[in-house]
């Protein structure tokens, strides 16, 4: 699979990778975990070598997964996860609560983010991780300190590169005052290009690595999500607006417009909506979900077709008909 540098961290990551929010059943209506590991196994056998988790999957679930998964294979991969979403009660900070009930606290105090990554490098039972990434902006705590730690770590050995997520350009700007940013991830997907505005022309001219996590969309981009499905008790996306019947409809439309490339490619929809975020410029690599190992399979050939230029302007031009969620 294609490789490509991850901003000026010197690391080489494939055009796609696997996401394991899914796996620390957290927001998704739980998940299995045998299927999870071979899942993770399959991906690596198949040539994937970045993968992206964090502690707030599962409460540190989604981490143990991975490391359990990577015994042997810990050599073959770049393992990204992420700081700064933590549940131990913290008075005064900010939080919001989590499907089970359970409260997540904002916390990027520099002790804060030594302790976690301690935490994460236990759990993933490797020495050193390899994008640390600071997983939301935290307005109680100054990004200046926060960078002073994860460089500190990053002089220590325990972490190889520094990158952030969900932050805005300007907080961007703020950390790399402090040090060098390696790499961003913001949502982006044919839905969601909200990045296209500033976030991704900014990280192109400051050689910030992007990467794109939902770029099926929650699964919505793969047409499997059909006016009839329900959603189990504790799946986040049963709140989410595209996810709304009335509005679900119109994107089963605009994939049914956008289904003759795909099929002009041998390729699936999911396969399809993955392709396009791999190749629009500035991407480093695109994070696919994945419970089981056929969909790591059928995510993984998303990296082996190249849109035309044509094809890209004409799904750009069916999303912009799309318009957006009511």
């Amino acid at each position: 699979m294609e490789k490509r540098q991850l901003g000026q961290s010197g690391l080489e990551v494939t055009a796609v990778g696997l996401g394991c929010w899914v796996m620390g059943g957290w927001m998704w209506g739980g998940a299995d975990d045998e299927e999870s590991i071979s899942a993770i196994r399959k991906a690596v056998e198949l040539g994937v070598n970045f993968i992206d988790t964090a502690p707030v999957y599962g409460h540190g679930h989604s981490e143990e997964l991975v490391g359990q998964a990577l015994e042997g294979l810990r050599d073959q991969v770049v393992l990204a996860t992420k700081c700064g979403l933590v549940w131990p009660p913290r008075e005064g900070r900010s939080h919001f609560v989590g499907p089970d009930g359970v409260p997540i606290y904002h916390n990027l105090e520099p002790d804060s983010i030594m302790q976690e990554c301690e935490d994460s490098l236990r759990r993933l039972r490797t020495d050193v991780i390899d994008v640390y990434q600071c997983h939301w902006p935290d307005p109680g705590s100054e990004l200046a300190d926060a960078m002073e730690a994860l460089v500190k770590l990053r002089e220590q050995g325990k972490i190889r590169a520094i990158g952030v997520s969900n932050f805005r350009v300007d907080q961007m700007t703020a950390v790399m005052e402090h040090g060098r940013l390696d790499s961003d991830q913001p949502q982006y997907n044919m839905l969601d290009r909200s990045i296209e505005a500033e976030i991704l022309p900014y990280c192109r001219e400051n050689n910030v690595g992007i990467i794109a996590y939902s770029p099926l969309s929650r699964g919505l981009l793969t047409g499997k999500v059909t006016m009839d499905r329900q959603f189990a008790e504790g799946d986040h996306r049963a709140g989410i607006k595209w996810f709304q019947p009335a509005n679900r409809k119109r994107v089963l439309e605009f994939l049914e417009k956008v289904r003759p490339i795909a099929e002009g490619h041998g390729a699936t929809l999911a396969q399809l909506a993955a392709n396009w975020v791999i190749r629009q410029d500035g991407v480093t690599t695109a994070i696919c979900g994945a419970r089981r190992p056929e969909q790591v399979e059928e995510n993984v050939k998303a990296g082996e077709f190249k849109l035309s230029d044509s094809e890209l302007a004409k799904i750009r031009t069916l999303r912009d008909e799309l318009g957006e969620p009511e």
